[in-house]
């Protein structure tokens, strides 16, 4: 039994602002990086445990086309994105919302 995996209204304000940077940078490839997100949330609501707990149960997954990565918690009833962010940013940012 998977857990519904629910993105947190920062999560989703993250990828909604990565997805409009890149398709202002190549038309088409905002829905390139909405389906490497896609996907990687897939992975993760099949195996939620794969990635290492890095801060407070929060787990970093990253992408492996573009360096964004998805930070999340397993909790008992879902699986919480904090934060979908590029790798270079300050962690500060997401540990902040754990």
């Amino acid at each position: 039994m998977s857990l519904p995996v629910i993105l947190q209204p920062e999560a989703q304000d993250d990828l909604l602002l990565a997805r409009e940077w890149y398709e202002r940078q190549s038309p088409g490839l905002g829905d390139t990086f909405a389906g490497a997100v896609e996907r990687l949330l897939a992975l993760v609501e099949s195996m939620p445990e794969m990635y290492a707990v890095a801060f407070r149960g929060v787990r970093p997954a990253k992408l492996r086309r573009f360096p964004y990565v998805v930070y999340y918690r397993v909790l008992a009833d879902r699986i919480d994105v904090l934060a979908i962010l590029h790798g270079s940013r300050d962690p500060r940012i997401w540990e902040g919302r754990a």
